[in-house]
């Protein structure tokens, strides 16, 4: 190998490790320790430590005590590459990827005004479904995408919690200490589960996606018939549910609230 090939290469060898660093972070695991980072990348231990350090020292990451995490300054710069990003070209393959793995329809909910619109939906190809369709408005006391959104909004839940909750089926939760107990449990979990709030036999699942302000802007839900979503396959596609509405928050620059 010629020494002008081999130094085309090395940096891009060390772009890879890089990465790799940085992707071991999550919201899950948002710090971690230098060890830690090395069990999670399988990196050499003087490799991490070198270029944690450098990271370190150009904003990258940050450094509290042995603790690191991604750095602030990450922000300004994900804020700078999503500011004219269309939310929905991101959304929307994603939705495809759950509606495919789940066999599911997949669709993303955002808070307008006491309710909650579907803005993007890939639907299910069962011949057995749930009326779903962009530009369906839903009350926002009723069904997981709401309670979601409820949970990550304390102006939006007060002022719902404070009027009249609508009773769409015999499920519906229009009590509202009931619901306040319920949004709690929603963002204490992460997600939310529900079944026959909004339409009789029907179970949804859904999770928060946030924008680099920490602010939730809509929800990412899977829903169908119960028939074929009892208690236990929602549960079991929590984690996929999770890890989708966490890739397009990611996409977005968006970041959890502490």
């Amino acid at each position: 190998m010629s020494t002008e090939t081999g130094s085309k290469q090395q940096p891009l060898l060390v772009l890879g490790k890089i990465t790799e660093i940085l992707d071991a972070f999550s919201f899950d695991r948002p710090s971690m320790t230098l060890g830690e980072i090395q069990q999670s990348t399988g990196i050499p231990t003087s490799t991490v430590q070198r270029l944690v350090t450098n990271l370190v020292s150009q904003g990258f990451l940050d450094r509290a005590g042995d603790q690191i995490r991604i750095g602030v300054r990450m922000a300004y710069w994900a804020a700078t590459a999503t500011k004219d990003l269309d939310v929905l070209s991101i959304v929307n393959p994603v939705l495809k990827e759950m509606r495919d793995i789940t066999g599911e329809t997949a669709c993303f909910f955002r808070p307008e005004q006491n309710y909650r619109v579907c803005v993007a939906v890939a639907e299910t190809t069962h011949a057995l479904r749930r009326d779903m369709y962009v530009g369906k408005v839903i009350p926002l006391n009723v069904g997981s995408a709401s309670r979601v959104l409820l949970a990550y909004d304390a102006t939006l839940a007060e002022r719902i919690l404070s009027g009249t909750l609508e009773q769409v089926t015999a499920d519906s939760i229009t009590e509202a200490d009931t619901l306040r107990a319920a949004v709690d449990k929603a963002r204490a979990d992460g997600y939310a589960i529900t079944t026959g709030e909004r339409e009789t036999g029907a179970s949804g699942l859904s999770a928060p996606v946030f924008d680099s302000a920490t602010d939730v802007i809509g929800a990412v839900t899977i829903s169908g018939p119960t028939l074929r979503m009892p208690l236990s396959q929602c549960e079991e596609w929590v984690d996929l549910l999770v890890s989708h509405a966490e890739q397009i928050t990611r996409t977005l620059g968006g970041r959890y609230p502490a």
